[in-house]
């Protein structure tokens, strides 16, 4: 599985990504997490507002933090 954090890293796209790290190593999900911080690079993902997050190369959601709750629902529809 393959993740991305969207963001030019604001506090928010920061701890997306904590949240993201921590939910995927409480799942055990083996998942290569990076982030994207470049601006045009986040814009070919046709995102507005960071942060974002893509898993699979399919953007999931945008715009704000998620909850771990909810970074845990998208992971595993993505499984």
């Amino acid at each position: 599985m393959y993740i991305k954090i969207l963001g030019t890293g604001c506090p928010k796209c920061k701890k997306l990504e904590e949240r993201t790290k921590k939910v995927a190593q409480d799942l055990g999900i083996e998942a290569e997490i990076s982030k994207v911080d470049d601006i045009t690079d986040i814009m070919n993902y046709g995102i507005r507002r960071t942060p974002g997050l893509v898993i699979n190369d399919k953007v999931v959601f945008s715009g704000r933090i998620a909850t771990e709750k909810e970074i845990a629902q998208f992971i595993q529809a993505e499984k």
